[in-house]
């Protein structure tokens, strides 16, 4: 009986009694388990959303004047707001011209505040603003500052 090999090489291992030696090919298989690390960023996550301070500003429509060197605010400072219509709000209340004083007064020894922010509509009367800012000096209040829109 006569063996039919495909190739000469494994026929002439065959017949002349040579053991055939393969190369035996190892495997590493790491893999990263990426569910605990997914897990970990979503409580990053969760936890910098919570923790961050949102500031709500108030709904009162108002169209600041343009500066080119406005810069951000960084921390929470009581606001005085003077719309279109000429009417002062403070901290989202409205308020009229004469109490805006004893308010901020009041503010100041509850909450220690040392400054105000000012935003003013940029069509208001500039007299109205020179009253809002000599109620809020009177107030024993001297920093101050008006916010606008940084133009582009």
């Amino acid at each position: 009986m006569r063996l039919h090999f495909c190739s000469k090489r494994l026929h002439w291992y065959f017949t002349r009694g040579v053991r055939m030696e393969f190369k035996r090919r190892r495997y590493n298989h790491s893999y990263l388990n990426i569910a605990p690390l997914v897990d970990v960023v979503f409580l990053l996550l969760l936890f910098f959303m919570l923790t961050s301070h949102l500031v709500q500003e108030p709904a009162i429509s108002v169209k600041l004047p343009r500066s080119k060197t406005a810069s951000m605010l960084k921390q929470s400072v009581p606001t005085v707001v003077i719309n279109r219509e000429g009417k002062i709000y403070f901290d989202a209340h409205e308020v009229s011209l004469t109490s805006l004083t004893d308010i901020i007064k009041k503010q100041l020894s509850e909450r220690k505040i040392k400054k105000i922010r000012i935003k003013a509509d940029r069509d208001i009367q500039l007299s109205l603003l020179i009253k809002v800012i000599d109620q809020i000096r009177l107030a024993g209040i001297s920093d101050f500052g008006i916010i606008t829109n940084k133009e582009q």
